[in-house]
């Protein structure tokens, strides 16, 4: 009865009762095994079960006259108060046992109610009653996962909302800090209101990993959301981003790489990347090249050094080909003989296999007379050299306005122009003869002067066709004296998108056939279902591959005779030496 009383409230004899309940400790005591059998059969099993029936009642008095709030709070403040009660009377062996008792009967038997409400409390995100609820389902067999199903169905859906009305403006950057927001908010939920809990945190993971976003009602594919990341990247790396300091920047990629560490398919982000900072070192576009070197640095940490392997021979390059031009433009001052270009220079050296430059040089392509010097100054007849004229920047000045302009243009823009300083109406054919470009280049190259209106075509048609003449714009105009016309090797195109897939749709199946020979190598023997999920371990800190890519380029393997089928085993391989 001493329990039921102090529950009420009342204050009975506790030095009484205490000595009572350790009498029955001292009983045997004195026994090397057992010696709490007769205080445990006396006295704690029926005060157990006692103590499950009071609560049992207290439990269904309380969920009459509360809310789901007001229970859980007073049913932590029941638990409390036990706590207190047993340090008061009994032996600290039964401690645990009391408390687990109530927690059946006030939390583990109630569950469907609880869990009922968890739903409701997570989406108001309820703070003080998230915590709460916490501290009691994870006291209970099978309590918590109900509620971190239902933290990460929430996060999923707070992610769909954040990223579901992104305008086309601006898109990457509204992408990425809309994830970035999300994964914020999160991780200080978890950390203050649940403890910090690792399956919670786990939870908020696997959401990131698989994150899909909804634009204007349509499922944005995974390639095109990789790309918004790369160009969130490519954003703040350019002079353009204005308005932030390089620490600024700094701490925005910093905290990109919190979201990149959740992309499945790393290579692909790396190829839209790889293309942008080609784009940027060539055109000049970089805020500073240090940025450029820090966020390669923090892609390493994040991937390896092979996944930014080529991002590094593409910054050494640049680094290469800065000392090279100052010591060939000092090799020119130190000439016996003056030695005149004609024109400013300055050149790059890039390893073909390490820039992303799949543009094809037009083979006929006639240098205009005013660079073939300068052309012949850098060619090396012993090495292989491609020159990529359409990636050249020139500057040209413009001397037939009333105010004179620099147009900063590609060397095949430049050739164009020049054609017009014998005439102010040049047909298409005349730029074939002095150009020597293939018709698709040359077309392309017109088209970009058109659409600047620094030329006019003849016919009202879109179309460009052989009778077609163009002209000089005596009348062109600009809001700035110097200025750049764009090509579309300096633009994103759908193209280029659908090129990089299949680019790296070719790249993995060479990286796949790599692993399965080195596991091959290495095991000599094995099955066909252990050889896949060896595969599978090996490359999924790149991307994630699927089984029948893997068993294509087993099969291409086989037709290669680097590996063979077991003649014991068709389920099985063997690495042919």
């Amino acid at each position: 009865m001493f329990q039921y009383t102090d529950r009420c409230g009342e204050d009975p004899n506790q030095k009484v009762i205490h000595g009572v309940i350790n009498s029955f400790v001292h009983v045997e005591q004195y026994k090397k095994k057992f010696p709490l059998k007769f205080y445990q059969e006396v006295f704690e099993g029926p005060f157990l079960t006692k103590t499950g029936e009071y609560y049992k009642q207290e439990a269904s008095n309380l969920l009459q006259e509360s809310t789901c709030s007001q229970y859980m709070e007073k049913v932590l403040g029941r638990l409390k108060d036990e706590e207190v009660r047993c340090r008061k009377y009994l032996h600290p062996s039964s401690y645990a046992k009391v408390i687990h008792e109530c927690q059946q009967r006030m939390v583990a038997d109630h569950l469907q109610f609880l869990h009922g409400e968890c739903q409701n409390i997570i989406r108001q995100e309820k703070r003080d009653d998230m915590a709460n609820m916490y501290t009691l389902l994870r006291a209970v067999s099978s309590g918590l996962p109900h509620m971190i199903q239902e933290i990460q169905v929430h996060i999923h859906d707070e992610g769909l909302r954040a990223t579901s009305n992104l305008s086309q403006e601006n898109m990457p950057t509204q992408f990425v800090e809309s994830v970035l927001e999300v994964h914020s908010k999160f991780v200080q939920l978890i950390n203050t209101v649940l403890n910090g809990d690792q399956h919670f945190m786990s939870a908020l993971d696997k959401v990131l990993l698989h994150f899909n976003t909804v634009y204007k009602g349509t499922r944005i594919s995974p390639p095109y959301q990789l790309h918004h990341l790369a160009k969130y990247c490519d954003n703040l790396l350019k002079k353009s981003a204005k308005g932030m300091t390089e620490n600024e920047v700094e701490d925005k990629l910093t905290s990109f790489i919190t979201v990149f560490k959740y992309i499945d398919d790393k290579d692909v982000f790396q190829k839209f990347y790889a293309r942008m900072l080609a784009k940027r070192l060539i055109h000049g576009l970089s805020l500073s090249m240090d940025s450029e070197e820090a966020m390669i640095n923090k892609l390493k940490q994040a991937c390896g050094y092979e996944f930014t392997s080529k991002l590094h021979r593409m910054y050494t390059d640049m680094s290469v080909s800065t000392d090279l031009n100052n010591k060939f433009n000092n090799f020119i001052k130190t000439q016996e003989t003056v030695v005149d270009l004609g024109i400013s220079f300055q050149i790059y050296v890039l390893q073909a296999g390490a820039w992303p430059l799949t543009h094809v040089p037009s083979s006929t392509f006639a240098i205009p007379q005013e660079l073939e010097k300068s052309v012949q100054m850098v060619s090396c007849p012993g090495q292989e050299q491609s020159f990529l004229h359409v990636l050249r920047a020139e500057h040209v000045k413009m001397n037939y306005l009333c105010k004179p302009y620099v147009a900063v243009v590609t060397t095949y823009q430049m050739a164009v122009l020049l054609a017009f300083n014998n005439s102010e109406t040049v047909s298409y054919k005349e730029l074939q003869d002095s150009t020597q470009m293939n018709e698709k280049e040359l077309q392309k190259t017109i088209k970009s002067l058109l659409d600047v209106k620094m030329i006019s075509h003849d016919s009202q048609k879109e179309e460009i066709e052989a009778e077609s003449t163009f002209s000089l714009i005596m009348s062109f105009t600009s809001k700035r004296t110097k200025f750049k016309i764009t090509t579309s090797m300096q633009k994103d195109t759908p193209q280029e998108l659908e090129q990089t897939r299949s680019a790296v749709d070719e790249d993995r199946k060479m990286y796949l056939q790599a692993a399965i020979v080195r596991i091959m190598k290495a095991r000599k023997v094995l099955r066909h279902n252990a050889l896949i999920q060896e595969v599978i371990n090996q490359s999924k800190a790149r991307f994630n591959p699927s089984i029948s890519m893997i068993k294509k380029c087993i099969e291409v393997l086989i037709d290669k005779q680097y590996i063979e089928r077991s003649q014991s085993s068709a389920d099985e391989y063997s690495y042919v030496a």
